[in-house]
């Protein structure tokens, strides 16, 4: 299953290499699916090539040929249509706050049982062990349902003045902001309402196993 901007660039390969017998420079693949850096095309390019769509010929100059089109809608069963893609944005910290990094075009494909048709979601990774005692590890993907609201005892996913995010129980106190971890080796924080914005709310965790 692949990500719309997946979708998008797999679509112009296909259509350009036909028309012109070469594969079209990082450049013109940016502006088809209005991504700004090339980093991102590569991200793409690579997980075509993973997927098996495409195929980069080596020691060629913008050499590449499609391997495989994509599926037949009406040929997709019922499991297709049980997951969603959600942006991947950057990582979280499950301890120490860490510098937020938004990448817009990466994306995690989830189940829809962790998601609502009422709200947006994306993906954070989780960095550190504050988490553990409520089964969030290093390593795993955070789904969060984007809100701003706080809600006492949620798990939410907060930004603090220095642009730095963390993954903790919210627990409000008047004007007061208790950011509570789940590992007795960490130390609850407080912050005044406004030195914190809450991004989301945690809707489920992701994990993969080697």
């Amino acid at each position: 299953m692949l990500t719309k901007k997946q979708k998008e660039l797999f679509e112009f390969l296909k259509s350009y290499i036909s028309s012109n017998e070469i594969c079209p420079s990082f450049e013109e693949m940016k502006e088809a699916v209005n991504l700004k850096s090339k980093s991102g095309i590569h991200r793409l390019i690579t997980s075509l090539e993973q997927r098996g769509y495409i195929k980069r010929l080596k020691h060629k100059a913008r050499a590449m040929e499609i391997t495989k089109d994509l599926p037949n809608f009406k040929n997709q069963t019922d499991n297709d249509f049980n997951f969603i893609n959600i942006p991947l944005i950057g990582s979280i910290a499950a301890g120490e706050a860490i510098e937020a990094i938004e990448n817009s075009d990466q994306f995690i494909t989830v189940p829809n049982s962790l998601v609502s048709k009422n709200f947006k979601y994306f993906g954070l990774k989780v960095k550190g062990l504050s988490m553990i005692d409520e089964g969030i590890f290093d390593g795993d993907i955070a789904v969060i349902k984007k809100t701003n609201n706080i809600e006492n005892g949620k798990i939410a996913a907060v930004l603090t003045l220095e642009n730095e995010v963390t993954l903790k129980k919210i627990k409000v106190n008047q004007n007061k902001v208790y950011l509570i971890p789940a590992n007795k080796s960490y130390q609850t924080k407080e912050y005044k309402i406004g030195e914190i914005q809450i991004q989301g709310t945690l809707s489920g965790i992701i994990r993969k196993y080697n």
